[in-house]
């Protein structure tokens, strides 16, 4: 896919804000997968037999303009992130793409990522939420390498406000095929354990990233 044709509709930045706004995703067909600390989980079995997933949290003592500055600085995630390979932004054809390679564990290939992302910071009906798009690309300057699986189905969607208080309303949506066979426990603890391991990094990291500035 050519990144500029992959560029992102300002509808769907609305989509995400209206997102925000929810208690929980429209339908009976997402199932409840956590609700604990403040975070809830939701999954969606797709066609594919792979599901979706949707978190509603809040975060404490993190405010919403530095939640978006951590999530998008690449550098910084690469100190507080542990399963960071590499991960680092390139221009092509007058677009920013991002290549990222995960760690998994032994004895499992580690997955790579080449996407675009977009952050905009929207002004509905006074509140102030800053959104961030990313989608999976496919481009010739970004080859595959050898014992690392690419990762072709990539989506997620970040939108974040103020909580009223000193910290953040989350909404999050991500998809993506990792490829190979991986057992359901892994995936199963992924959903689980690393997307609230993860809000908890970058609440951490959040509370370090002034002093790293």
């Amino acid at each position: 896919m050519d990144p500029v044709a992959g560029c992102f509709a300002e509808e769907q930045f609305r989509e995400i804000c209206a997102e925000l706004q929810q208690p929980a995703p429209a339908g009976a067909e997402w199932e409840l997968l956590v609700n604990a600390s403040g975070v809830r989980i939701y999954r969606l079995l797709d066609q594919t037999g792979l599901y979706e997933y949707k978190v509603f949290g809040i975060l404490k003592d993190c405010s919403p303009a530095l939640l978006a500055d951590v999530y998008m600085d690449l550098d910084y995630r690469k100190q507080w992130d542990q399963y960071v390979k590499e991960i680092y932004e390139k221009e092509c054809n007058g677009e920013t793409v991002t290549y990222w390679e995960v760690k998994y564990p032994f004895p499992m290939s580690n997955r790579d990522y080449v996407y675009i992302r977009h952050r905009r910071d929207l002004d509905v009906e006074g509140r102030k939420i800053y959104v961030v798009l990313a989608q999976s690309v496919s481009l010739p300057q970004f080859p595959e390498k050898s014992g690392v699986i690419r990762v072709n189905q990539y989506k997620q969607r970040l939108a974040i406000e103020s909580d009223g208080h000193q910290g953040s309303k989350v909404f999050m949506y991500h998809f993506d095929n990792p490829g190979g066979q991986i057992p359901s426990w892994l995936i199963n603890w992924a959903a689980k354990n690393g997307i609230p391991n993860f809000l908890k990094d970058m609440v951490k990291a959040c509370q370090n990233y002034l002093s790293q500035t």
